[in-house]
């Protein structure tokens, strides 16, 4: 986008579907009732909706890629629908903010009046981080014998060396741990809306992979989040205040051949995206209320505080205390619980959670300066993206 066709797209529309941890119900049914919900909250005839666009990827290593039962792509609304579509739009890589990038250029290109965009997610037991190496083969065979084989391990190596070059404690993270599930005890949709943390919990937390402990990972669930999307025009005359586009963004930094992404890639791919974000939208970091950022494992957070430049490099783990990112704090973070405490849903409760901000119906999460939120979304690495949302075009 340019600075001329900022805000001229607007997010008109929320809705969730029920967040369960074990079902047998398909995803294609959350998907249905949170696209339903979506429509209904922004009050547009559902016959209207002529655009169609979703970040539909696999939740899991191995999944057989289905329809309707384990993803949800543009074929099952395509199917499931009754009104005329003209546009859609399936990304594979970027994560749900390519998605919304391309629903944006869409209706400010006239290529459709009204998009849906959806993340499901489906969470059978036993599947979250799981992956079967029968064979090391190609870049495999320098990391699966030691047991490195996942985005868990991956993490955990970066992690381990952000604590070692900054010199920072791993205790430090619980205090956003414990802000996150905070925040989700006031969301009725988190999973852990009803289950409190301790900071005397999180450190006697089993370790996944150290140094992640079980609470700094994000919580598999099956659900689905919805949002519908309009022009800025169109938006005004809709039930909901409009959540203004001003900004969104994503990741397409060079990157030499890896055997996995490492702290350098985490640090050198978050600052682009947000640099173009503030480019776009004419905005920068003391002008964000809050920041909903990607917290799949948490030391992501970490990396997108200091990459947007509300901390220096090296300085999150210290900016984090004393309440600084509390709903209260000077810049309150994931007022949701993110992903650590409302339920992986790839960076759309996120999303969800900067409209429900900014046009001021987060109820007991509201915070006091909402007229500008930063959702920043992946590790950051080189899928990563976000947005900016406004109340004000």
């Amino acid at each position: 986008m340019t600075w001329e066709q900022r805000s001229r797209a607007a997010v008109a529309g929320i809705g969730f579907s029920a967040v369960e941890r074990r079902t047998t119900t398909p995803i294609g049914r959350f998907a249905a009732e949170a696209a339903a919900a979506a429509i209904a909250d922004c009050g547009v005839d559902p016959g209207l909706i002529d655009g169609l666009a979703t970040y539909p990827t696999a939740p899991f290593a191995g999944a057989p890629g289905r329809s309707g039962e384990d993803v949800v792509d543009v074929e099952f609304f395509l199917h499931l629908r009754r009104s005329r579509i003209v546009w859609f739009a399936q990304a594979d890589e970027g994560m749900i903010v390519a998605s919304l990038r391309d629903a944006t250029n869409a209706l400010i290109a006239g290529a459709c009046r009204y998009v849906l965009v959806w993340r499901a997610m489906y969470a059978p037991p036993g599947t979250y981080g799981r992956v079967t190496v029968p064979e090391a083969v190609g870049d495999a065979q320098f990391a699966a014998p030691y047991g490195c084989v996942s985005p868990i391990q991956w993490h955990a190596l970066a992690y381990r060396r952000y604590l070692e070059r900054y010199r920072a404690e791993r205790a430090s993270m619980a205090a956003l741990a414990v802000s996150a599930r905070r925040n989700a005890n006031l969301n009725p949709h988190a999973i852990f809306a009803d289950r409190t943390l301790s900071t005397t919990e999180y450190l006697a937390a089993r370790m996944i992979s150290d140094p992640l402990c079980l609470y700094d990972c994000d919580v598999p669930v099956t659900a689905c989040v919805a949002a519908v999307l309009t022009t800025a025009e169109r938006a005004r005359d809709l039930r909901q205040a409009p959540a203004y586009v001003a900004a969104v963004a994503q990741q397409a930094t060079a990157r030499p051949p890896a055997v996995h992404y490492t702290l350098q890639d985490h640090i050198e791919a978050g600052r682009p995206v947000v640099d173009e974000l503030w480019r776009q939208s004419g905005l920068g970091a003391t002008d964000i209320g809050a920041a909903q950022l990607y917290d799949g494992f948490s030391p992501s957070v970490y990396y997108w505080l200091e990459a947007a430049g509300f901390c220096g490099r090296g300085e999150a783990h210290d900016f984090v205390q004393g309440g600084r990112i509390a709903l209260d704090g000077a810049l309150p973070v994931n007022t949701f619980g993110g992903s650590l405490s409302e339920g992986r849903l790839h960076g759309m409760g996120h999303v969800a959670e900067a409209v429900h901000q900014v046009r001021g119906t987060a109820g007991e999460r509201q915070v006091r300066r909402s007229s500008a939120v930063l959702v920043l979304d992946g590790s950051p690495m080189l899928r990563g993206g976000g947005l900016v949302l406004t109340s004000e075009p």
